[in-house]
């Protein structure tokens, strides 16, 4: 039914072939899927009505996005290859840039749980635009909401074949751990901005005074960039805290740089023109989780956060047609 009354469509049209157990042909179920991945799902019948005169329920959407979303997982976990997506000329001498880092989402139990995401890219797709910016042109995505365990398996389904790693991350142990258990050859750096934000803790309460406190921290953060951490913690070690609290963020400053010293060599990186910050993975939270899951008001159930993040994952690494193709073997 559409806005101009019944339509009737020939078998050989495009939105009539394949229907399924939904009732929907495999086009429009594609549709939907493409949809409900981007919008909300009223939003989503909203356009359909307005852009083709199809009238389809909000829920319906949802209910064709949570199946086909999850039945990407099973495949990933049977490691069938043809339904993973790959990074493209990836050369032999190539570095493959490796992050993990997790978002918060509300779910209908009333509980925020962490939604996991990793992000692939090598070194050849990331152009320089600016003096101070860079766009990376390929990505491949990988969530999951769940635990530790249950997330590494499923990315590294998505790492084999992939030579020179470079994980990059923040000061967080499972992914250290994980690192160090599975590539120990690979580089690990720590991300220079939470290695910065050390020296911020305690600067902030060590020097209420802005103009020494931005000076101490910007000599420390330019030793930090030279190679200079035994600079640094001689500064920090020489320092008498001013209060209880610079106390504190002074001894964890000097606990994080002591664990993740040799994750800290930054102009060794820099040099050979590598990444130092994780920053490709946050703002990959904010475009590929955040924009369609973490929206006001939003309480997911499990099986529909994973799905349509599922679906996003794919859309953002430029794999749709895999998902097009599981919604075509469904049929």
């Amino acid at each position: 039914m559409t806005s101009f009354g019944r339509l009737e469509l020939k078998k050989d049209h495009t939105l009539s072939k394949g229907t399924s157990n939904f009732g929907i042909s495999e086009r429009m179920r594609a549709l939907l899927c493409l949809l409900g991945q981007s919008v909300v799902y009223e939003e989503g019948c909203e356009l359909l009505e307005e852009m083709l005169g199809i009238e389809i329920s909000a829920p319906q959407i949802q209910r064709v996005c949570t199946h086909y979303g999850n039945a990407i997982d099973p495949l990933v976990r049977a490691n069938c290859e043809s339904v993973i997506p790959r990074l493209e000329a990836v050369k032999d001498q190539d570095k493959v840039y490796v992050m993990v880092d997790g978002s918060m989402i509300y779910t209908r139990d009333d509980q925020w749980r962490e939604l996991k995401l990793g992000r692939l890219f090598c070194q050849s797709q990331v152009v320089n635009i600016q003096t101070k910016r860079r766009e990376i042109m390929d990505s491949v995505y990988v969530s999951h909401l769940g635990s530790v365990e249950e997330f590494f398996p499923k990315f590294e389904r998505h790492l084999t074949g992939y030579k020179n790693k470079v994980i990059i991350g923040d000061g967080a142990k499972w992914i250290w751990n994980w690192a160090e258990d599975n590539y120990p050859g690979a580089l690990q750096i720590l991300d220079f901005y939470h290695a910065k934000e050390k020296l911020v803790l305690f600067a902030r309460h060590q020097y209420p005074q802005e103009d020494t406190r931005l000076k101490w921290i910007k000599e420390q953060s330019d030793k930090l960039l030279d190679n200079g951490l035994e600079d640094v913690l001689s500064c920090l070690r020489s320092c008498r805290p001013a209060n209880d609290e610079a106390k504190m963020a002074k001894q964890k400053a000097i606990d994080y740089y002591v664990e993740h010293d040799d994750r800290m060599q930054y102009k060794t990186y820099r040099e050979q023109g590598l990444m130092i910050g994780s920053g490709p993975i946050e703002a990959a939270h904010r475009s590929v989780i955040q924009q369609r899951l973490k929206l006001s008001g939003q309480r997911w159930s499990i099986s529909g956060v994973q799905a349509v993040a599922n679906l996003r994952c794919y859309k953002h690494s430029g794999a749709w047609n895999i998902v097009k193709k599981i919604i075509a073997a469904a049929a």
